[in-house]
This record gives structure tokens, sequence and C-alpha cells, in this order.
């Protein structure tokens, strides 16, 4: 049975429920709970392979190293992540600090339960400092990806200084995701939307300054 951690494994990772899962189904099931968990180093093939119920070989036809099942995992992921983003982004249509608003309040929420491990790209960038690492190379470009939409987002918003604001935003989040795994319900975390968007306020031409949203500390849902 898969644990219940702060980071949920979404459906499309699971197969239908009438169709026996594949074995590299059930390879990066068990990879995606024990790497969020315990890190990619503390875990071994073997042990991933045994919770699975496949062979080594098994394992070895669907991804030729556990280099690649990492990079695997972390693909799986990052698509994870954009899952949440876009979902805050839909919720508000052309109202890029409504969108901001929102994800960062479900982030929050994310942050502050049991068994947060924070992001898992980020914990994979500090697990492999090497550079040219499967691992790392996925984590990176996730990265530099999400650091140009937020400035996107930014220049929408007519912030001053789109890339002061979109590297603000980022600083803050991935201190949500160090804080989180820290401090727990009561941490900095929860108050990550209210300094979302008072940095954003702050950033903001006094002409483009809109009445701000009412934040409460809320645990959202994401």
């Amino acid at each position: 049975m898969t644990r219940k951690t702060g980071e949920t494994i979404e459906a499309a990772a699971t197969p239908a429920a009438d169709h026996p899962p594949r074995a590299a189904d059930r390879i990066r099931r068990t990879a995606r709970e024990l790497f969020y968990r315990e890190g990619i180093r503390a875990v071994g093939v073997d042990e991933i392979v045994a919770r699975a119920g496949v062979t080594k070989p098994s394992l070895y036809r669907s991804f030729s190293s556990k280099d690649e099942l990492a990079a695997s995992y972390l693909r799986d992921y990052e698509g994870e992540f954009w899952g949440r983003f876009d979902a805050a982004v839909a919720a508000h249509p052309g109202d890029p600090r409504a969108q901001l608003h929102e994800f960062f309040a479900r982030l929050a929420g994310r942050a502050t339960r049991s068994g947060y491990r924070g992001c898992g790209l980020t914990n994979a960038a500090v697990e492999y400092p090497e550079a040219g690492h499967p691992a790392r190379a996925v984590a990176e470009a996730h990265k530099r990806a999400l650091r140009d939409r937020l400035t996107g987002m930014a220049k929408a918003m007519a912030a001053r200084e789109p890339e002061v604001l979109a590297d603000g935003l980022l600083l803050l989040l991935e201190g949500a995701y160090a804080s989180g795994q820290l401090f727990g319900p009561d941490g900095p975390a929860r108050s990550v939307a209210i300094a979302a968007d008072r940095l954003i306020a702050a950033s903001l031409p006094p002409k483009k300054r809109r009445r701000a949203t009412s934040l409460k500390r809320r645990s959202v849902r994401g």
C-alpha cells in the first residue's frame, strides 16, 4: 500500500484497477514513493524491486540504470508540479496576481502537512551536485523553466523590475520547500502566500496597485 505523504502521488501513475500494473509502472510508482520520502541515493535497486514485486532484470529492461530511473522519477514529478501550477492558473484566467496567490496558498497547505519532504526536484539537485548527472539535468531544466514562467507572469503584472520580482517569488518558493520540512504546521511556510502577495504589491507601480486581496493563513488542499 502506498504511504500518504505531503506530496500527492498523481492518479495517472496508478494503473486502472481492472488492469494489472505492468512491471515498469510498478517500478516507477515504487521509486516515486521511496525516492521522495527517503532520497534517491538512500534507496537501492534491491529495495525498489523487492517493494515493487518485480525482478532486477525487469527493472533494467525498462531503465538502463538507477540514474535513468531517478531521471524518470523526476520527469514524472515535474509533470505533477506543472499540473498543480497550471490548475492555479486556470482558476483565475487573465489574472496573474490571483493565479500566483492561488498557487502559493495551495503550497502553504501542502508544505505544512505531516510527511512533507519539500520539492523532489530541489532535493535531487542537492543530492547530485555534479553537472551532467541525469537527475540534476532534469532538476536544473525545470527550475530554469519555472523562473522563466514567473518572469513572464511578473511582466504581465507590469512589475517595475519583473526579473527581480520573479527571483523573489522563486526564493520564497524554495524557502517554503525547505522550511516545511523543518517546522511543520506552525512554520513560516504557512505564510508564504501572504509574503508573496506583499512582495508583488511592493513591486508594482502605484497606478497598477489594486486593493490587496484579503489573505488569511490557511491550509489549502492542493
